[in-house]
């Protein structure tokens, strides 16, 4: 027992002078920069890219003056900067590609018409996707018109207290969210114009091709334009719905002036910040003013219904998508003529058909009369006729004869009856 208590020490105190021998590692701190990639098995240190921001996408920012330039936010700062909520971002997203919707919130506008999809807010318009192919006319339009359409009657309100307003500001009865909403709306309105016209235009030929030919080829054809005809149709319904909606609220119309909110609550401000500053005096001076104040108020409320220029500008626009919308029901209506046309062709060959199948069917009963009695003949059964000479053509003949007469009586009765054309 003693051995072994003794050989266990030494065991213990040679370990211990290994263990005191191995020179402690430093303590490594973790590079800020460096993450581990890879499956596990590699275990490869590779620095850190750089944090890319989710949900950045390009926006054009243009101002009443017509200022523009590019900048690529994330969704939290549209919101922070337009003031609208998280679901609206969702429709001007790929999800609602082609649908059209007029949103008035408290400061700003969403407009989502086909390709335009855009943040119009009282002194700029935040643009989506400004470089694709079909809203760069869009843009050319906002750079040549909005520089001449600036508002100092506007502006000059909104100092407050200046009432000299430039000779040309009564040209432009329009706010800066109008003016925007009316070149989108014309430049939307153009655009299905020129789809509904090349569409029309290529009508016409493939349905007349299809009245004098009724082929595989042409009938592929006319399948592909009322497909695109009923696409077409809806994208210029959603549209003219969407203006109609506006046009039966008038509510809805006085929500989308964002110029006059702008204005109302710029006064207010002003308002109020003049009503601290004054002292305890000026109790009563402050007092009088409160109530102009309240009774200026209350005549601009009085106008917040006055909703005549929008109502004007949409029913002009309506009027020319109802006349796109009537160029399409005009093309889907000689559509469905040629159809019918078509339609009664086929029906005209199907009867022509079934008149020759009992046309045949008559000559082959009159047929089965002679088959029935030379079918008879070849039987091996005696009889005298086989021993006379010379009877067989004349036999034959008078078969033949009966048959064509069978056939000529069932074939006059068939017509009699009217189950064959004349």
């Amino acid at each position: 027992m003693g051995g072994k208590k003794t050989s266990k020490t030494k065991s213990l105190l040679s370990f211990r002078r290994r263990s005191n021998k191995l020179p402690s590692p430093p303590p490594r701190s973790p590079p800020p920069t460096l993450e581990i990639t890879g499956s596990p098995s590699e275990n490869r240190l590779v620095p850190k890219p750089k944090k890319k921001t989710g949900g950045a996408r390009l926006w054009m920012r243009f101002d009443r003056f017509g200022k523009s330039e590019l900048v690529e936010w994330e969704k939290n700062t549209i919101i922070r900067h337009a003031a609208i909520p998280a679901r609206d971002l969702r429709i001007l997203g790929p999800v609602f590609s082609h649908s059209s919707n007029i949103l008035a919130r408290e400061k700003a506008m969403v407009v989502n018409l086909e390709f335009i999809k855009a943040i119009v807010t009282a002194e700029e318009i935040l643009l989506l996707d400004p470089l694709r192919q079909e809203v760069l006319p869009f843009v050319e339009q906002l750079r040549q018109q909005l520089p001449h359409k600036t508002q100092p009657k506007l502006l000059g309100g909104a100092g407050g207290g200046d009432e000299s307003v430039p000779e040309g500001a009564e040209e432009l009865p329009l706010p800066f969210e109008f003016q925007v909403l009316e070149i989108a709306l014309e430049v939307v309105c153009t655009y299905l114009d020129k789809n509904v016209a090349e569409l029309e235009k290529g009508a016409y030929p493939v349905l007349d091709a299809l009245a004098k030919n009724v082929s595989t080829k042409n009938l592929e054809h006319v399948r592909s334009l009322k497909s695109n005809l009923t696409r077409l149709l809806a994208r210029v319904q959603k549209v003219r719905d969407e203006i109609e909606h506006l046009l039966d609220d008038n509510e809805d119309m006085a929500q989308l002036y964002l110029t006059r909110k702008w204005l109302q609550n710029q006064q207010l401000d002003a308002h109020l910040g003049a009503t601290a500053s004054n002292n305890l005096l000026n109790t009563s001076h402050s007092v009088r003013r409160i109530n102009s104040t309240r009774s200026g108020s209350l005549v601009t409320s009085s106008d917040d219904n006055d909703v005549e220029d929008l109502e004007m500008m949409l029913e002009a626009y309506f009027m020319q998508l109802d006349g796109t919308r009537n160029k399409i029901l005009s093309v889907r209506e000689y559509i469905d003529d040629t159809e019918d046309y078509v339609n009664i062709q086929l029906d005209n060959h199907r009867n022509e058909l079934i008149q020759l199948q009992l046309t045949l069917t008559i000559a082959s009963f009159a047929i089965a009369f002679e088959t029935l009695v030379a079918g008879a003949f070849g039987m091996n059964i005696p009889c005298t006729l086989y021993t006379q000479n010379g009877i067989f053509w004349p036999i034959v003949g008078g078969m033949t004869a009966v048959s064509i007469l069978l056939f000529l009586v069932v074939l006059a009765y068939a017509k009699w009856k009217k189950l064959l054309g004349s």
